[in-house]
């Protein structure tokens, strides 16, 4: 089962390869989307100071009757945050806001903040919220340390001159959006891909092509894009808050083969609709 399958971080951590994403999950309904996640056998729980639910995601971990040391919670640091004293209060605020005494992974939700996504230089802010996340991880508080949204020169920032290097870094990756450069770089800098919106915000279940490859599998389109994302090295984590979603996408015991993810890797997809708005889906 894809749920007992675990990556291992730099650090020796081990990482479940499959999660649950809540973007989008109301906090009045995170705690019973992640208890229902966590019956179905889910393990990774991912949420963000930016989503607004953290306090649901954190009572659905601690009413789940699963031991905390058995599940892998993570949360991020709000893309606005380039300050280390304002970094490490929000690292305490998570922390009690989650109902949790440490936090699994902690990441750096974006290098800029969204108003400027892709814009000006936030390097040394981004220097002072990792310092931030080095002294929380130092402390015992996180478990591990990483960053999201990153392209290689925000990498080479914290590599340089941080004391601990990225674990993680997480990021955009679905069949059509595919960043081989810097899926490479990561993992020669043993930094391990995390891929968010891995059905590309639904976007792909409007592709014919990516249909037809799934028809030949019998598998679901969800299901040949989380499989995609995981067969790439990557942790996968489809959003959802339906309990028959998420044992669906569950389902990925099989493998695509080298000439299908070939093709599952040059796809592109150029619009994302009303998700564009997004920075993330903006194409920037």
């Amino acid at each position: 089962m894809i749920f007992n399958e675990t990556y291992t971080l730099a650090n020796d951590v081990q990482i479940p390869k499959l999660g649950l994403g809540t973007w989008f999950i109301d906090d009045d309904k995170a705690a019973q989307a992640v208890r229902s996640a966590i019956d179905i056998g889910y393990r990774n729980i991912d949420t963000a100071q930016a989503y607004g639910n953290e306090r649901g995601v954190g009572e659905g971990v601690r009413t789940s009757g699963v031991a905390r040391g058995d599940l892998f919670v993570s949360t991020k640091l709000a893309a606005e945050i380039k300050d280390h004293a304002e970094a490490a209060a929000a690292i305490d605020d998570s922390l009690r806001t989650m109902g949790l005494d440490y936090i699994d992974l902690m990441l750096i939700h974006s290098p800029q903040p969204w108003a400027d996504w892709r814009g000006g230089d936030y390097a040394e802010g981004n220097l002072e919220a990792w310092r931030a996340l080095e002294e929380a991880h130092q402390a015992g508080k996180l478990r591990a340390i990483g960053v999201s949204n990153f392209q290689a020169s925000d990498l080479d920032n914290i590599l340089a001159k941080g004391t601990i290097a990225p674990h993680v870094n997480q990021i955009l990756v679905h069949a059509g959006n595919t960043p081989v450069g810097l899926i490479d770089y990561c993992e020669q800098k043993n930094i391990l891909v995390e891929a968010y919106s891995p059905i590309g915000h639904g976007e792909v279940l409007k592709n014919d092509e990516v249909a037809a490859i799934a028809q030949r599998y019998e598998v679901s389109v969800p299901q040949l894009c989380i499989r995609y994302t995981l067969q790439l090295g990557a942790v996968s984590l489809p959003k959802t808050a339906n309990p028959e979603h998420m044992r669906s996408n569950a389902q990925v015991d099989f493998t695509i083969s080298d000439e299908d993810m070939a093709t599952l890797r040059t796809m592109r997809i150029e619009d994302y609709g009303d998700a564009a708005a997004f920075p993330v889906f903006s194409g920037v």
